[in-house]
């Protein structure tokens, strides 16, 4: 590959996950022999030039910026850069510095801004030359510019693209905020009108109105119709009166009715105060949403973009037209850098033109389907959902395997949909083997019939408030048919990890001996491993990232104030029961290894031998060498549990202890059921509440339809890329005999096994 003088700038504000993305470009381009250059505050450290605003960067540079939320080169708003002055006196700089490749991370304006200086690159070197600013010797080899985008924005409102870089952290401020706002608001039985940001967008608002369960909601795309206040009174009101003590409205603070007039957090506030005498109170979270450190989410998409930018920039001919790296379908690719603008700016034209519908299909994939399944389920109990009686069902539903966060919250919106079109949620509690010992003469029941009082609240709460059990139905087979039929259940979701996978198998394999089991069946995938059959997404997998991502952060600041140390942080990766299956999965490892800066990792397609243990010693003394006690030089190395029988946490931490020779140390470090995480993080919430509805769609559908023998009826939800998929497991077994013999299983698990790979290139090890 040529070797090129790569600049990155942050432009147009800032979001968490930017100084990810600057990381990953500088270390990708020295890797590639590439020289990177910091340009500071954006375009404007751009004009004025110089040493202090723009210079080369070396491998250490970055060292610590994963967990750094705003970007460290600043982000300047410029002005002069609109004009050709500027872009003139930019172009300059650029030469100066041998610079002919830039790699930009910001909204649109700056992205479109680019664009405009590559195409006018030619005439602005031919005038400085005539003007005889520069030399014809010194813009020789420089006549072509290359201009590679990064989308960086909170807001998430770029078109072409699943998300933007800063989108999910700031997503997780609100979050945060609102939890914390819970707890007054229940209190004091106050309604909160929350304002965050969006002024074009509402994705961040529909989002923090799916994750926190908001009454109510207001974005740009979809104005309320005339009329809103008394519908969001009787909404709120019926909430209200089935015992809810709180209320919160999110809303964008480009909120909106038909007309394009601005509803205001005030005017919500005083509807509610004056027509329900609610004490209600408004919080703008303002730039809070900006700040903090990076979720674990963009920090993966902030560095493999980063990655993908420097490829690109290498791959650029004069004649390519510029690019921006995106994200479609979990899986990172560049697109059209003028034609992902243009079709932002044409979203934003069509609000203004009242076309919300093009607006709408304008955002992500996901924004309308999310958005109508928040509101139909916003609206329980109303007549106009409600199923006529002969089709609505007794729908119990169970937790099997080990807990994993998400579990409550998809329970919760399962119940919402029961609720709302008349069927009967009914908990099985402390699973398979729950149901079993509560059964008959025993006073204590373990089926219960869901209120919505009883689960109003567990859409933040972590673990499984029905209880879950690693035990199998076949444990106690004719017990459990006794049980399915003495309580008349009509269809059943399964929630939980592989051991679940394995439960609704169980099932459908009996339905020949026992009729009761012959009704509709869908699992729902929970798992912190990650490690569910036929999905690359399991619930709980990300909050488990994120609470071990901040274990491995506040480790690396302990290893970075001693300078000298190495922290071995073991993460969990079994809990599978069923010895056919898998009994590991790389996931947890490999993703926090990536997202918290990691040396490398070990896990069981990638394992720890002594010849590798004895290479990255060597590699840990070289390190450790050169630095010289710098800043920030503490190392993490993790594993996934049981990755070796012979190499346990311990032993690998001082077996480097003792071949450091007093030059360093090395401690091992357990979390354990730490990392099953508190909070559910808000991808959790949200991919909770979206399968979840997707799977009572599907039991639903089979409302008085005859269930046969074999696997009909019997299904299971999995997310691959960012597509939900629904497959009806039929009597097709994969290698396991658990699945549907597309391999899709295995796929997820390469996929993360790739990143191991670029675990240790950005460590300066492996090459990509």
């Amino acid at each position: 590959m040529p070797t090129r003088n790569i600049g990155i700038l942050t432009s147009g504000g800032d979001a968490p996950g930017m100084n990810a993305a600057i990381r990953a470009v500088v270390r990708t381009a020295i890797r590639f022999s590439c020289t990177p250059y910091a340009i500071h505050e954006g375009y404007d450290g751009l004009i004025t030039g110089g040493p202090a605003s723009i210079h080369p960067l070396v491998w250490e540079d970055v060292r610590g910026y994963l967990p750094r939320g705003g970007t460290l080169i600043g982000s300047v708003r410029c002005k002069p850069f609109m004009q050709r002055e500027g872009r003139l006196q930019a172009a300059k700089n650029l030469i100066l510095n041998g610079i002919d490749a830039l790699v930009i991370c910001g909204g649109d304006g700056s992205l479109t801004g680019a664009d405009v200086f590559r195409g006018e690159w030619s005439g602005l070197l031919t005038e400085l030359v005539e003007k005889g600013e520069l030399e014809a010797e010194q813009v020789k080899g420089h006549e072509n510019l290359s201009v590679v985008g990064l989308l960086g924005s909170i807001d998430n409102d770029f078109s072409g693209t699943d998300a933007t870089i800063g989108c999910y952290s700031a997503l997780t401020r609100i979050c945060e905020a609102v939890d914390d706002v819970f707890d007054t608001a229940s209190s004091h039985r106050r309604g909160f009108v929350i304002e965050v940001m969006g002024r074009h967008c509402g994705w961040l608002a529909l989002m923090a109105a799916i994750a926190t369960g908001a009454d109510w909601l207001f974005i740009p795309e979809r104005p309320p119709r005339q009329g809103w206040e008394d519908d969001m009174c009787e909404i709120i009101m019926k909430n209200r009166n089935r015992g809810k003590r709180r209320t919160i409205v999110i809303m964008a603070e480009g909120a909106q009715d038909h007309n394009l007039q601005r509803i205001s957090s005030e005017m919500v506030k005083n509807v509610l105060s004056s027509r329900l005498d609610l004490d209600t109170r408004v919080t703008v979270l303002g730039h809070i949403q900006r700040g903090g450190s990076p979720c674990a989410y963009d920090r993966w998409l902030a560095t493999l973009q980063g990655i993908e930018a420097v490829k690109a920039v290498l791959d650029m001919t004069p004649d390519s037209p510029s690019p921006v790296v995106t994200i479609e379908e979990a899986r990172i690719k560049t697109s059209s850098l003028a034609e992902t603008v243009a079709l932002t700016k044409e979203a934003n034209a069509s609000l203004q033109a009242k076309d919300f519908d093009k607006a709408m299909q304008l955002r992500d994939p996901e924004f309308m389907e999310h958005h109508q399944a928040y509101r139909r389920l916003s609206t329980a109990d109303h007549p106009r959902t409600m199923l006529p009686e002969e089709t609505r069902m007794r729908i119990a539903i169970v937790h099997v395997g080990n807990p994993a966060a998400g579990m409550n919250a998809a329970t919760r919106a399962a119940v919402a949909y029961c609720l709302t079109k008349g069927h009967t949620p009914i908990a099985i509690h402390n699973g398979f083997p729950g149901l079993c010992r509560h059964h008959a003469d025993t006073p204590v029941s373990s089926v219960r019939v869901l209120r919505w009082e009883d689960c109003e609240d567990w859409i933040t709460d972590g673990g499984s408030d029905i209880g879950t059990n690693i035990g199998l139905p076949d444990a106690d087979l004719p017990t459990t048919a006794r049980c399915f039929e003495s309580h008349a259940f009509d269809a059943l979701l399964v929630i939980g990890g592989p051991e679940a996978h394995t439960a609704i198998h169980q099932l459908r394999a009996a339905r020949s001996t026992y009729p009761s089991f012959r009704i509709p069946m869908i699992l729902l995938p929970a798992s912190m491993a990650n490690n569910v059959p036929g999905t690359e997404y399991s619930l709980g997998c990300d909050t488990s990232l994120n609470t071990l991502v901040y274990f491995c952060d506040v480790l690396r600041q302990s290893a970075s104030s001693s300078r000298r140390r190495v922290f071995v942080v073991e993460a969990q990766g079994s809990g599978v029961s069923a010895p056919e299956q898998e009994p590991n999965s790389a996931y947890l490892a490999t993703a926090a290894a990536l997202t918290a800066g990691a040396m490398t990792v070990y896990t069981p397609t990638n394992p720890v031998t002594l010849y590798r243990l004895s290479n990255d010693i060597s590699y840990l003394r070289s390190q450790f060498a050169n630095d010289h006690g710098a800043p920030r030089a503490g190392k993490l190395i993790i594993r996934t549990e049981n990755t070796s029988p012979q190499y346990s946490t311990d032993m690998i931490a001082r077996i480097i202890q003792d071949e450091a020779h007093g030059r360093f140390e090395a401690k091992g470090v357990v979390p354990g059921h730490f990392q099953q995480g508190g909070k559910v993080s808000p991808i959790d919430r949200i991919r909770a509440f979206r399968l979840a509805v997707k799977c009572m769609e599907f039991l639903e559908g089979w409302a008085g339809r005859p269930v046969g023998l074999d696997g009909e009826g019997v299904a299971r939800i999995g997310i691959r890329g960012s597509r939900v998929l629904l497959e009806e497991l039929g009597d097709i077994k994969d290698k396991n005999g658990n699945g549907n013999g597309n391999g899709e299983g295995d796929a997820e698990k390469k996929a993360w096994e790739g990143l191991q790979d670029v675990v240790d290139f950005l460590s300066g090890r492996a090459v990509l």
